[in-house]
């Protein structure tokens, strides 16, 4: 149990870290909420190694950390609604056992600018930011593939190291 409690911390501060690192990288799609997702790999890792209710602790704090830190109140509720239908997502997608680690990431990016989209569509009360919705799309399926490919790396090379252990 002690174990487990202090893999979860190293996991969350590595996720505020890499939420942090994506912070400072000035990047500009031209569309509001294209980012890397770099944190999420974390989550994606959890999720293989540990387990859901791990994940899902990791990933609400680690939003809530970041949106007190680098953020206000409303970025840390776009954050949690794509937080919280990203993790949905990737919990069914790994339980029915037709994706992989990376398929599962995909799936998340996708639902993560989904969710926020959704959010916004309801704050602003207009329909018009679907209009966003293609690009979020494309760019949360690249992101998240790049993610997922990274997951599946550290996840198999943690199985390693476990075995070893």
């Amino acid at each position: 149990m002690t174990k487990r409690i202090a893999y979860l911390g190293v996991l969350t501060a590595l996720a505020f870290v890499f939420s942090y690192i994506e912070f400072l990288l000035p990047l500009n799609f031209g569309v509001p909420g294209i980012k890397l997702g770099l944190a999420n790999l974390v989550v994606i890792v959890a999720l293989y190694m540990i387990n859901v209710r791990a994940a899902c602790l990791l990933s609400f704090v680690r939003i809530l950390l970041t949106g007190l830190t680098f953020g206000n109140l409303a970025s840390m509720i776009y954050s949690l609604a794509g937080g919280i239908l990203s993790l949905v997502i990737m919990i069914l997608a790994k339980r029915s056992n037709v994706f992989s680690v990376t398929g599962v990431s995909v799936l998340g990016g996708v639902s993560h600018n989904v969710g926020q989209i959704i959010i916004a569509i309801l704050v602003v009360e207009t329909k018009s930011l679907l209009y966003y919705l293609p690009v979020l799309i494309i760019s949360g399926t690249v992101t998240g593939a790049l993610i997922g490919v990274l997951a599946s790396i550290l996840i198999r090379h943690l199985n390693k190291a476990k075995e070893t252990l």
